[in-house]
């Protein structure tokens, strides 16, 4: 099984952590999106939308991080990261949707002014858009702060949208998003950080990185 991947990529970097919380081995194949890889025409062939993650299954071509991600799991359904329970299902659907609609656009945008731009060379940060989305960091971190208040895991135990969601804090601590405030939602991540998984998956991001 290969994984068309980019170290920087929050959506290829939660492949990778739920495809090794799941014990499935990939071959990673690296994939240059500054050098314009994605454009190459055998790229176009496995995404037309010039994106990754890509994942192949023998001849099965997959796009998309969370349909992949929902597809790995359903090869190992008694992992659990797949609700059974119609109830807990929806839920997870509901913070999975919530997460790529609200807190993933705001905490991303917020980094990539605060990290990213510098990074890699892209230009001096908008300090109006680090205004608008720090507020709009705030206000969705509120609610997933309520979200936690008890419990572990987003839907008690742990599911694929508890991956979704720690992908929005991967630059975090370079981009100085404090947790300090919300206490449940700190202690969630420094669960979810601590798996084996999530470690492997974000090594070779950390080693980018110089961490």
């Amino acid at each position: 099984m290969r994984l068309y991947n980019a170290n920087f990529s929050p959506n290829t970097l939660r492949v990778r952590a739920v495809a090794f919380e799941l014990g499935i081995d990939l071959e990673i194949i690296e994939v240059d999106v500054f050098k314009g890889d994605t454009r190459a025409a055998d790229f176009l062939a496995r995404n037309p939308n010039a994106k990754v993650p890509v994942l192949e299954d023998g001849d099965f071509v997959l796009w998309e991080s969370r349909a992949i991600c929902t597809y790995l799991a359903s090869l190992k359904p008694d992992a659990g990261l797949v609700p059974s329970d119609p109830k807990s299902r929806g839920l997870m659907e509901q913070w999975a949707w919530w997460q790529a609609i609200h807190l993933g656009p705001a905490m991303q945008k917020l980094s990539f002014e605060l990290f990213l731009k510098e990074k890699f060379g892209m230009g001096e940060p908008d300090a109006a858009v680090i205004e608008a989305e720090r507020k709009a960091t705030d206000q969705f971190l509120d609610v997933l702060e309520q979200g936690l208040a008890g419990q572990d895991w987003i839907v008690g135990n742990l599911s694929l949208s508890d991956f979704y969601l720690a992908t929005t804090f991967m630059y975090r601590s370079q981009a100085g998003i404090a947790l300090d405030a919300r206490p449940a939602v700190a202690a969630w991540i420094e669960r979810l950080e601590a798996r084996e998984s999530w470690q492997k998956a974000m090594a070779p991001l950390n080693a980018a990185l110089g961490l």
